[in-house]
């Protein structure tokens, strides 16, 4: 786990990368797929929403909730995700539900920075990453842009040290 910034446009910006965010959905997708039948069963499903312990806790703190009223929950959750009410979810199930959700705590979140607990392998963190190579990226081009403005125009009084040191 890991303390990060986190913003409404960082899940919008990835959900919205496509290549990004359904290579993470299929990895997920695969991993809780057990038996490899290209579907998620109640079952296999459950495990993924009882890992998050979302209901099981209250900001942290371990809450005992009502086993009846936990399977109504995860029961409810469950034909959220099946949309066909097949009794099975797919890929294609699996992602848009995925991006629903995602995009509805980006909406919740809005688009100031708040600091959140992040699991290493969550969406949300894979999210956080993303923006973070892109910001790298850009000041690594920008420092280029410096290098390439100084050689032309001559020397700059920007100390260029300071960027460099700050990139990773």
């Amino acid at each position: 786990m890991s303390v990060e910034l986190l913003d409404g446009a960082t899940i919008v910006s990835f959900v919205e990368d496509e290549e990004a965010f359904n290579g993470l959905i299929h990895d997920r997708f695969s991993n809780l797929d057990t038996n490899h039948d290209g579907f998620l069963s109640y079952s296999e499903i459950l495990k993924e929403f009882q890992s998050m312990r979302v209901f099981e806790t209250h900001f942290g703190i371990d809450v005992k909730r009502d086993p009846d009223e936990l399977a109504q929950v995860y029961d409810s959750l469950f034909e959220k995700f099946d949309h066909d009410a097949n009794g099975a979810v797919d890929l294609e199930e699996f992602k848009m539900e995925t991006k629903r959700m995602m995009l509805a705590m980006a909406n919740g979140l809005g688009f100031l920075p708040v600091q959140m607990l992040l699991e290493e392998d969550s969406f949300l963190k894979k999210a956080v990453e993303r923006e973070a190579m892109k910001i790298n990226a850009g000041l690594k081009l920008f420092l280029h842009f410096l290098e390439v403005f100084e050689f032309i125009f001559g020397h700059l009084s920007l100390n260029k040290n300071v960027i460099k040191h700050n990139i990773p």
